[in-house]
């Protein structure tokens, strides 16, 4: 679970250094947006991911792996939404908006280490394609609970959710790491 562990750090650490920058170049527009509209970036995040796996030509000079990245920023961001609430004018500043986003990787790192224990780095074995599907499958659940206005009788909450496809999207990109090498 070490080997984990670095990876993970090394994986958040480049969608840190990502977030930063354009926290630099845009500000922290980000806090206007709705969780709905967050659920929607993600989902063309996902889409255009599974479009890749499938389709061999692109039109597009983008890899899976900064769409994996942008799954993961988005995620957190809306984890602050959740936490921060939506507000009409940015807010925060860029050195707030990264403490925020540390708060919410740690936490969701946290659940990842909780998870790898109970199932025993399971993900090792899965295809990136069979995580872009859990992904897509987490992004439709988020947006049913969001059509029912936030109220499920048997499930976990949205948090949950976003939390999940950052991980997902995180052992992506290790596999993709580990076999570009």
């Amino acid at each position: 679970m070490q080997q984990t562990s670095e990876q993970y750090d090394a994986v958040i650490q480049r969608c840190r250094e990502l977030f930063k920058k354009k926290t630099r170049d845009y500000g922290t527009a980000w806090r206007i947006l709705r969780l709905p509209s967050l659920t929607d970036q993600i989902f063309i995040k996902a889409q255009r991911i599974r479009s890749l796996q499938e389709n061999e030509v692109r039109k597009v000079d983008e890899d899976e792996q900064s769409e994996f990245i942008g799954i993961i920023n988005y995620s957190l961001m809306a984890l602050i939404q959740m936490e921060k609430g939506v507000v009409d004018q940015p807010d925060l500043s860029g050195e707030e908006a990264l403490e925020f986003y540390n708060i919410q990787a740690a936490r969701t790192k946290k659940l990842m280490e909780d998870k790898n224990h109970d199932y025993g780095e399971a993900w090792r074995d899965m295809r990136v394609s069979s995580l872009t599907d859990l992904i897509l499958q987490k992004i439709l659940r988020v947006k049913e609970i969001e059509n029912n206005k936030g109220k499920t009788v048997a499930s976990e909450g949205v948090d949950a959710n976003y939390q999940d496809m950052v991980n997902y999207a995180v052992f992506a990109l290790i596999h993709i790491n580990a076999n570009s090498k």
